[in-house]
């Protein structure tokens, strides 16, 4: 197998140098070119359209990571951005609220099992977040007992520099599917867990993506209830993506609360916190929830005519169709070349990782996302990939064949060591 040429990313890495003068790291978080192959992936993207995104140097890619997962149908969807502009023209940040809130939580209530009420807000990480208040102020409980990535604020922050110590205390990590894990850390603080948070598909950085082993979620169901701890589903990225109501609803169990985003909207910054009755209506006086801009209703149009789509066009489908195909064709690729890959996710959100049979398992994982940003797919090494509604199958059968020749590459050019070698 050849090795393709590095692309040209000079501008990109202009403006990387221009951006780390102008803000920490150059951008935050996980956009940082470290968390990606440096030199090799561009670091500024110019446009999208369909399930291709375009970078500054003028580079196309199929776009596989979907924005971290916001991407559900493709970029530039002209009917959601009609749906906004016809927002914008009657204004849409007050100092009370629009109709539209009414339509959309209605919706979010038809929708999604657990929902009998909903509360609009903006990112996964202010809706997780607010589950936990919410959990605290219904249970008088402070404990957290959590699986799974729930965002940046100070409970849940996997860095905790800069996190009081008496805050991290309150969160306590378990195991995912290991009920007796979490069985275990309930028993060591009984009486004191206000809610057990877990994203219901599991997916931790850079490991394999985790399905719930049968009878998983419903244990977790039940212990929630033996211990009288709020049950709260991160459903971030499932959301919308698995199901229509979720990762829940796609496996028959209904928590208290369940986090919706990503997905919801396209693209266009919204979440939703939906849960049961009784335990949302502390928001009513018992718990504070406010934001200035939680009411802005553009990203509400956008959700509502996303959310129209997907049920008209029967979007989850078309994705889960294709993401069985690719998912079965991954499992051929590996086993063609002997590979020491695995390969997991639920079809729409599908991942490969590198297995740890020798020193050479980072390198291969290099070479790999080298070869394949290369060849004009976009995919990042720590963070399971995504499929969209535009993606076609021409998209996906040059994925895979970019797929098939990078890993060709790696395994003639970084073969499995016995040991001794």
């Amino acid at each position: 197998m050849n090795s393709f040429r590095k692309l040209t990313l000079d501008k990109s890495m202009e403006l990387l140098k221009e951006s780390l003068e102008l803000t920490p790291g150059g951008m935050l978080g996980i956009r940082r070119p470290y968390n990606f192959i440096e030199g090799e992936y561009p670091v500024f993207i110019e446009k999208g359209y369909a399930g291709h995104i375009v970078d500054v140097d003028g580079n196309d890619y199929i776009d596989m990571l979907c924005s971290y997962g916001p991407i559900v149908l493709g970029h530039i969807e002209e009917e959601i951005n009609d749906a906004v502009k016809a927002q914008m023209d009657k204004g849409f940040c007050f100092s009370l609220v629009q109709e539209i809130q009414n339509r959309l939580e209605a919706k979010l209530i038809e929708l999604i099992p657990c929902a009998e009420m909903a509360v609009i807000a903006k990112t996964g990480s202010d809706v997780t977040t607010m589950a936990v208040r919410v959990a605290r102020g219904f249970t008088g409980k402070n404990k957290i007992l959590r699986c799974g990535y729930h965002g940046w604020h100070d409970w849940c922050v996997e860095n905790h520099n800069g996190v009081p110590e008496s805050i991290t205390e309150l969160t306590i990590e378990f195991e995912y599917a290991d009920l007796d894990d979490l069985k275990s850390k309930l028993d060591a603080n009984k009486d004191q867990v206000a809610c057990i948070i877990i994203t219901p598909v599991g997916h931790p950085l850079a490991k394999d993506v985790a399905i719930p082993p049968d009878g998983y979620l419903n244990g977790v169901r039940a212990l929630a209830d033996e211990y009288g701890a709020v049950l709260v589903f991160d459903e971030i990225r499932t959301g919308f993506r698995a199901s229509m109501g979720g990762a829940g609803q796609l496996y028959g169990v209904i928590p208290d609360l369940a986090c919706f985003g990503k997905a919801m909207a396209n693209g266009y910054p919204i979440s939703a916190l939906v849960g049961k009755r009784d335990v949302m209506k502390v928001m009513e006086k018992d718990v504070f929830i406010s934001s200035t801009f939680f009411p802005n209703s553009l990203e509400m149009a956008a959700a509502l005519k996303c959310i129209e789509i997907l049920e008209r066009d029967n979007v989850i489908e078309n994705i889960w169709n294709k993401g069985r195909r690719f998912l079965t064709s991954l499992e051929q690729i590996k086993k063609k070349y002997n590979a020491p890959i695995t390969v997991s996710g639920i079809p729409p959100m599908p991942f490969i990782t590198f297995d740890k049979v020798d020193e050479l398992y980072k390198a291969r994982r290099k070479e790999f996302y080298t070869q394949t940003i290369r060849r004009g797919l976009f995919i990042q090494p720590y963070h399971h990939w995504y499929i969209c509604f535009r993606h076609t199958e021409e998209d996906m059968n040059y994925a895979l064949k970019s797929i098939d020749e990078a890993l060709g590459y790696v395994m003639e050019n970084y073969p499995i060591r016995s040991k001794g070698e």
